[in-house]
């Protein structure tokens, strides 16, 4: 049993603190059916935890290390027929809350099952979210928790202005760090054989060579 349940459950007023839980609750999913009727493709707009989110232009280096990383994640997932990548405008919806990752894959036993106009999306396999200064906060504790408790196998989280990335495994719904590092190379847990090196997140020299040596190698396999 959740720690916090246990906590609660000894106290006194545990059914009076559940029937405000569940009356907030309630609230917050009206609020959500609102959202749902005012989301704009034209904008990257987020519910977390009760309120709608709207994201901030972007800086230079946060649309090149989005542009760089799922320009290689598509290439091989397409090349290799492991599944689908998209990036930012599409909605994860889970249980509580809705996002827009700034890049995610979803294997392809699970991308089968999704229709050309299908508007919401279950967890992905692999979130990847580039920092900002708006979304940091989120980045790093709502939408760590969330991932992580809804069974997304894989969380990035890319920091453009220090040029490192953190990689986390997920171990019984919980996110455990294996990898930070702005150098060297970074070996994906759910895609198996996609493995990059770091700086072609940030350099499109790096990136460039890496795209080619997917492609090279998928033809040389097919020859």
């Amino acid at each position: 049993m959740n720690i916090t349940v246990e906590k609660t459950l000894e106290l006194p007023t545990a059914v009076l603190i559940v029937r405000e839980l569940e009356a907030a609750l309630k609230a917050e999913q009206k609020k959500r059916k609102h959202f749902y009727t005012v989301i704009d493709e034209t904008k990257k707009m987020e519910f977390i935890n009760g309120e709608i989110y709207f994201q901030s232009p972007a800086k230079l280096w946060h649309t090149q290390a989005v542009g760089n990383l799922s320009q290689l994640l598509s290439a091989f997932a397409a090349e290799n027929k492991r599944g689908i990548v998209a990036t930012e405008k599409l909605l994860i919806s889970l249980s509580r809350n809705d996002y827009e990752p700034d890049v995610c894959f979803f294997a392809a036993e699970k991308a089968e099952t999704f229709t050309p106009k299908q508007m919401q999306f279950p967890a992905p396999d692999l979130i990847v979210e580039v920092l900002s200064e708006s979304t940091a906060r989120h980045d790093r504790v709502t939408k760590f928790e969330d991932y992580a408790g809804h069974g997304v196998g894989e969380y990035w989280i890319v920091d453009p202005e220090n040029e490192v990335v953190e990689q986390y495994s997920n171990h019984e719904g919980v996110y455990e760090l294996i990898l930070k590092s702005g150098d060297g190379h970074i070996k994906s847990i759910v895609i198996q054989g996609f493995d990059i090196p770091i700086r072609a997140i940030f350099d499109k020299n790096s990136m460039m060579e890496s795209l080619k040596r997917i492609l090279d190698f998928t033809l040389s396999n097919d020859a």
